[in-house]
This record gives structure tokens, C-alpha cells and sequence, in this order.
């Protein structure tokens, strides 16, 4: 007689069918490749037994070029809701191992529905993104798709955080939902992003290119700036990714989560004192005076490989976390270009969306001179950075340590742009431009009918230098609170981030600026 199947015994069978995916041999090639299957990534990132699926037994509705004899429960997505250290997240994970991944009508409509709950709960959305593109064979609704994704993409935008990993392909107008979200992570030689393909390229442009030069994650990581963080592998991607999430909060109404404090360096105080160079010239590594004035083993960089004059990232003081920009003089002896502005703006314009307070290391000779920048717009790329700071609302103090020069002391998070409290170093020189260059213009006549040219030109660097490139006539004008001792830096900073914390700022009445894009 044969044996009638249950109720529950259908759903246990339809459980199991819909977490094979695409089956057991599109698995194993997944596997063969160095990547996890979408249900691995999840259990990797979610605390154990936390994640509740959704749309688990959602199918296409195509029946097109033969879609209707490959009915694969879920539909090539994985989607739900879980926590990450107790914090709910919401999650959505392409499956490769179902047609390659591609979007269909109803696999958007997943997406959508996972991020209109994250919206509704106010809670991060996680995009761990593996997939061939449109499904083709599904013409325009698979393109509707995608936009019904970007839409929410820019909804949600400022209003939780939304974090891409890309561990596969992501090509086409796929890669356009990533690139609104706040963070992308990418796994070197296994993933990349690209509008056209290395095919369409060559085509094109004839230009013979791989898929990993075009778009791998080292590309996206120096080159492009796409990719904010990369890994060398899918584990340590979403290891990444967790960390990346202590450090923000759950939506744009919370503050960030609150740590143990922590304590500075050993010999942090002595080190400050000493850290400046005698000679204005020589460099020094910004990022030792960050890792000596923050909670030890804190700092979290961010953008790490691109536009390395200037550092952001993630830092905590006291146990609280708060954002860090800063110029580098370890690298283009910390100016501002296009890329670093760009960065730089990015990165602040999410702190102050999710209110996490902002710290701004100050040693900038100016912005960097030349055709290339001119011609490729530093006028409004530097004015996003002086945008971003003008309309943070969130508490923002300044260090300047040596130089700040010119239009870059204005940019750089000076008092005349909101910044509430500003330190600098007794080694800081705020002028207009470096010693040199303005004994040069001002004293043009006198060393040009000096005798000895040189040494005129000396005695004049030594007299601008003993009138401006010091800290003291900014401080006499208020446009600078407080002259500290770089050992004082870390007290300091703390107390004033203390004072801040019940800020309020009034923008004007308005729907939106307008940022110099």
C-alpha cells in the first residue's frame, strides 16, 4: 500500500528541497570555487539559532525559454531577519547555486520585503551579494526589480545602516544597489563589481582586461574607492562585517552601542610630547597619534587602501565610539585632493546621519596644485569635504598638530564651520601658507635687492615663521579654544566629547542642500 505523505511530513520534505538550493552538486561547485553557499554566510554571521527565514518556499512566476520546468523553492535568495551579539539585523543572501544567482521579479520582491521590515523596526540591512545579474529571461520585470531595490535603497538611506558584502560576481545594474548602501566589503579573487563586463570592454574600447583587474576587490579597494573593506577570504569578510557593526547604531534615533571603557596606550602621554618632528618637513605616521589618544586597540579604519593622505574610521573613547577624519603627512604629506576629499566627505556625512560624534586630526599643507586636479573638478570634490562638515550636526572637536594651511584649515573641521571645540598642539602653524612661500611674495622686493638672495630669503622665513606659523594668533582671535600639550590630547578630547553630549543644532527649514556632487 502506498504510504500517503502527512501534512508535516510535506513540510519537512518542501524544508529540505528549499535548502539544497539549486542541489547538492551546484553546492559542491560553490564550494570548489573557495566560496560558502548563501544558508553558510548566514549561519556565519547571525548568532547561533537566530535567524528566522522569510519567503522560504517563494517561486517564480516565468514560464518562459523553459524557466517553467526550474521552479527552485526561494528563488535563488535567502531572506530573513536575526541578531548579530543580541542586536537584530536584517539579512538577504543571494544563492548562486540557483540560476547563477539572477534576479528574478520575485526575488526582488524578497529583497523589498526585508528591507521595508527593516525600516519599519529600524534595524541594520546586510546584502551578502552573489549573483550573475538580471535574469534574463525574464525580460523588463527582472529590471523593474532591481529599481524597486534602489528605491529602498535610497529610502533607507541616513535611516539604518545598510552594509554590502560582495562574495561573487555583482555586474550590470546590480552593482548600482550596493553603491548607495553605507559600506562595501569585498573578497579578494572571488568577488568583483563591474557595469560592463572584460567582453563588453573589449569590444568597446579594446582594451584586453580580466575580470579580476577590471573589477576584483584590490581594484575597487585602491584604484575606484567602491570598496570600503576587503578580505582574503569569506570568513574573515563577515568577521569584518560584525565588527564594522559594534561600532554604529541600530537606526538614525539611536546612539551607538555603549562598550566597556577602555584605557589608552602604555607610554601614550611621553610618546605624544615626542611625536612631532623638529623639522616642518619630515613626516610622522597620523595614525600613531590616533592609536595613542583613543581607547587602545579601537581605531577601525575605513577606506584603508584609498586616498591614504587622508584616514578615517571608527574609534572609541571611553567605550563610546566616535568617528575619526585626519590628515595623513606619512603619505603626500597629508593634502587634500580629489580622492581624499571624496573620502573624507563620505565618511563624515554617514557620522553625522547616524550620530556618531566626530574627531578631526588636523596637519595639512593645503590642497594639492596641478592640471590633473583642476581639470578633473578639486573646486567642488574639495567643497563636498567643507559641505560635509558645515551641515554635521553631531559633536565635532579638531586637533591641529602642525600645519593647517590656508583654505584646508577652513575645510578641515575649523571653528568657522560649527566645530565645537578646537585644540591645537603648541607645534601648530596656522597661516595662510607655509613660511617659504609667503616670505616670498611678501618680501619679494626686499630679498630680490638683497646682496645675499638666500640668506635674506632665510631671515624673512624665520620672521614670518615667528609671527604666524604658530598657534597663538589664531588662539588671541577665539579660533581656537584651548593651546594643549600633546600629552593632555586623549583628557582633553574625552572632556569635551563629555560636554557634548546633550548637543542640539537647528538646521534652517528645508527639504534637502544641495552638495556640490
Amino acid at each position: 500500500m502506498k504510504h500517503t505523505e502527512s501534512p508535516f511530513e510535506k513540510l519537512a520534505r518542501k524544508h529540505q528541497e528549499a535548502e539544497l538550493g539549486g542541489g547538492q552538486d551546484k553546492i559542491d561547485a560553490q564550494h570548489k570555487k573557495g566560496k560558502l553557499t548563501a544558508r553558510e554566510r548566514i549561519r556565519l554571521l547571525l548568532d547561533e539559532g537566530s535567524f528566522e527565514e522569510m519567503g522560504k518556499f517563494v517561486t517564480h512566476r516565468s514560464n518562459e525559454f523553459g524557466l517553467d520546468k526550474q521552479k527552485i523553492l526561494g528563488d535563488g535568495v535567502v531572506t530573513g531577519y536575526g541578531t548579530i551579539n543580541g542586536r537584530p539585523v536584517c539579512v538577504f543572501s543571494q544563492d548562486f547555486t540557483v540560476l547563477g544567482g539572477s534576479l528574478s521579479e520575485t526575488y526582488a520582491e524578497k529583497i523589498c520585503k526585508i528591507m521595508d521590515l527593516a525600516m519599519k523596526i529600524g534595524c541594520p540591512v546586510i546584502g551578502l551579494n552573489d549573483s550573475g545579474g538580471a535574469r534574463i529571461q525574464e525580460g523588463v520585470v527582472s529590471l523593474a526589480g532591481y529599481a524597486d531595490i534602489f528605491y529602498r535603497n535610497t529610502l533607507a538611506s541616513g535611516v539604518v545602516p545598510q552594509i554590502s558584502a560582495i562574495m561573487g560576481p555583482c555586474a550590470g545594474g546590480a552593482v548600482y544597489s550596493p553603491a548607495i548602501t553605507d559600506f562595501i566589503m569585498m573578497v579578494e579573487h572571488t568577488s568583483y563589481m563591474f557595469v560592463t563586463g572584460p567582453n563588453v570592454v573589449k569590444t568597446v574600447t579594446h582594451e584586453q582586461v580580466s575580470s579580476e583587474e577590471l573589477g576584483g576587490a584590490l581594484t575597487h579597494a585602491n584604484k575606484s574607492g567602491v570598496a570600503h573593506f576587503t578580505a582574503s577570504n569569506e570568513v574573515e569578510c563577515i568577521q569584518k562585517l560584525k565588527t564594522l557593526l559594534s561600532y554604529i547604531p541600530q537606526n538614525c534615533e539611536e546612539t551607538t552601542p555603549l562598550m566597556p571603557p577602555g584605557k589608552a596606550k602604555t607610554g601614550a602621554e611621553e610618546a605624544l610630547n615626542q611625536i612631532i618632528p623638529d623639522n616642518p618637513n619630515k613626516q610622522y605616521d597620523m595614525k600613531d597619534v590616533i592609536n595613542y589618544v583613543v581607547d587602545e586597540d579601537s581605531f577601525f579604519e575605513v577606506h584603508a587602501e584609498y586616498a591614504e593622505n587622508i584616514i578615517v574610521g571608527f574609534a572609541r573613547l571611553e567605550g563610546k565610539t566616535i568617528g575619526i577624519v585626519a590628515n595623513q603627512p606619512a603619505h603626500l604629506a597629508g593634502v587634500l585632493d580629489i580622492k581624499s576629499s571624496v573620502k573624507g566627505a563620505r565618511f563624515v556625512r554617514f557620522c553625522d546621519a547616524f550620530n556618531i560624534p566626530l574627531l578631526t586630526f588636523e596637519d595639512v599643507p593645503g590642497f594639492l596644485p596641478g592640471t590633473d586636479q583642476e581639470w578633473n573638478g578639486i573646486i567642488t570634490n574639495g567643497a563636498k569635504l567643507l559641505y560635509a562638515f558645515c551641515e554635521a550636526t553631531v559633536p565635532r572637536v579638531t586637533v591641529i598638530t602642525r600645519k593647517a594651511y590656508g583654505g584646508a584649515y577652513d575645510v578641515m573641521n575649523s571653528k568657522h564651520i560649527g566645530c565645537d571645540f578646537n585644540f591645537a598642539w603648541p607645534s601648530a602653524e596656522i597661516a595662510v601658507m607655509g613660511a617659504k612661500g609667503a616670505a616670498e611674495i611678501i618680501f619679494k622686493k626686499e630679498i630680490d635687492a638683497a646682496e645675499d638672495k638666500e640668506a635674506k630669503l632665510n631671515e624673512k622665513i624665520a620672521e614670518y615663521t615667528h609671527k604666524f606659523a604658530n598657534p597663538y594668533r589664531a588662539a588671541a582671535r577665539g579660533f581656537v579654544d584651548e593651546i594643549i600639550m600633546p600629552a593632555d590630547t586623549r583628557k582633553k578630547v574625552i572632556t569635551a566629547f563629555r560636554m557634548l553630549e546633550n548637543k542640539v543644532q537647528n538646521s534652517p527649514r528645508k527639504k534637502h542642500g544641495n552638495i556640490p556632487l
